[in-house]
């Protein structure tokens, strides 16, 4: 029976099968909606991982509170941050079918580039917000905006035309106009006072940069490397990026609109991801150093932007967070970190019972850092994630989801050190916690 010649062409025969039904799903919010209507008050009442998640349903944290630490959260940025943009466009990056969004809170896809959450999702449960809905995803109505809105779009970069042959999506400036639009909805339907109180005291996290060395610089657009030295390349779209924040480019900046409180995240080890592995042709898993250089160089030219930024806006409090030094921390000491039996105890027994149970099921943590859980080929980086066929059983042991990012153990790590530098310092000149302590004083 082992060397049947018919076992083989069984399996490809049940493998198209499998890939077929998965290409054949419907997108989500092409499904039925909620009994409730588009919105979802409380996660208990969200459907059942057998029901459908419509691209507009507002997910709420198990920490939500009717007292939150501020009002929202809003949230600029690209693949790493996008909850659900994407399913609205034409677009080859789109996570709006399994096995993505399979750990998450409905275990159905929701436009997340994960196996679960992302970081911004981790955060909001930390400020006591609901998880917040995307931009094109939610009903337009300020009442689904009060507690944030995520404008990030999956193949975005600083570089308008960056990513733009994945398709569809929508760059920096346009978010930053998006969210112009969105604060004048709030003046109009709130008044002007009210709407510069929430705006004022609410969180704005921006996390771009990552497609413009991904699909830009590395691929050599427009000949770019000949132009372009990586230190010239990153001061442009470090400059280019402060002029945003700023916006000399729109009639209406942020800062102008009363915005305090920025969290801009530095970029992760691109070298390091599961499809430069395989295209750079690493033998032990060890991660492309000429690329991580240039992602080394951009944070800190981002960071030395910042710090002018702080100066020139007085008023801001704007705080960087280096996921490049936290994601390589996880890296290097991958063996501390990870699940355990005990963990997933907590909530229920208490920290005593988990140190008994942590005698007897020590962390795991990472045991497979180089190969994504989705993916094909060598370190599964050659072909993306298109199908549950092709992921892993567990993607808790795994540092890589897909190609390029993270999986839900990882971003809660991340989300951890950016609120409170739980397991690594990377924020600087202090984290999201001491931010709001310093200006709750």
């Amino acid at each position: 029976m082992k060397n049947s010649p018919l076992i083989f062409p069984f399996v490809i025969l049940i493998s198209a099968l499998i890939l077929l039904r998965t290409l054949a799903l419907p997108y989500p919010h092409q499904e039925h909606q909620l009994n409730d209507g588009p919105f979802c008050n409380n996660i208990v009442n969200c459907p059942s991982p057998s029901s459908t998640v419509p691209a507009t349903t507002i997910l709420y944290s198990e920490t939500l509170t009717s007292h939150p630490l501020v009002p929202a959260l809003f949230v600029i940025g690209d693949s790493s941050v996008d909850s659900g943009t994407n399913n609205f466009l034409g677009t080859f990056a789109r996570a709006d079918r399994p096995p993505y969004g399979r750990d998450f809170d409905t275990h159905r896809p929701t436009g997340r580039f994960s196996n679960g959450r992302i970081p911004v999702d981790f955060l909001a449960m930390r400020l006591g917000l609901p998880f917040v809905p995307s931009y094109l995803g939610q009903s337009g109505f300020v009442e689904a905006m009060v507690h944030g809105v995520n404008y990030a779009s999956a193949g975005s970069g600083i570089i308008f035309s960056s990513g733009s042959e994945l398709g569809q999506h929508i760059s920096l400036t346009q978010q930053i106009q998006q969210v112009t639009d969105t604060f004048q909805q709030f003046i109009l339907n709130m008044g002007e006072a009210a709407a510069t109180g929430l705006i004022s005291r609410s969180i704005f996290y921006i996390s771009i940069g990552t497609n413009d060395f991904i699909h830009y610089y590395l691929l050599n657009v427009s000949d770019v490397q000949t132009l372009y030295l990586p230190w010239s390349f990153n001061q442009f779209l470090a400059e280019t990026m402060k002029q945003e924040i700023k916006s000399t480019l729109l009639a209406q900046n942020l800062y102008n609109a009363n915005v305090r409180k920025v969290v801009v995240m530095g970029l992760a080890p691109v070298g390091c991801a599961p499809f430069y592995l395989w295209q750079y042709h690493s033998r032990n898993g060890e991660c492309v150093k000429s690329i991580n250089d240039m992602i080394l160089e951009f944070n800190f030219v981002v960071s030395y932007m910042l710090e002018e930024l702080r100066q020139e806006l007085v008023d801001a409090n704007i705080i960087f967070c280096d996921a490049f030094e936290g994601s390589m921390d996880i890296i290097k000491n991958h063996d501390r970190y990870g699940q355990t039996i005990g963990s997933s105890l907590l909530t229920f027994f208490g920290h005593l019972i988990v140190s008994v149970c942590l005698i007897f099921a020590p962390i795991s943590g990472f045991n497979v850092t180089t190969d994504a859980c989705c993916g094909y080929g060598r370190y599964r980086g050659w072909i993306m994630c298109i199908a549950p066929a092709m992921a892993c059983s567990n993607a808790s042991n795994h540092i890589w989801w897909d190609q390029f990012h993270p999986t839900d153990a990882v971003n809660k790590i991340l989300a951890e050190n950016v609120w409170s530098s739980l397991h690594t310092e990377m924020c600087y000149p202090m984290d999201l916690r001491d931010m709001l302590a310093q200006n709750a004083k």
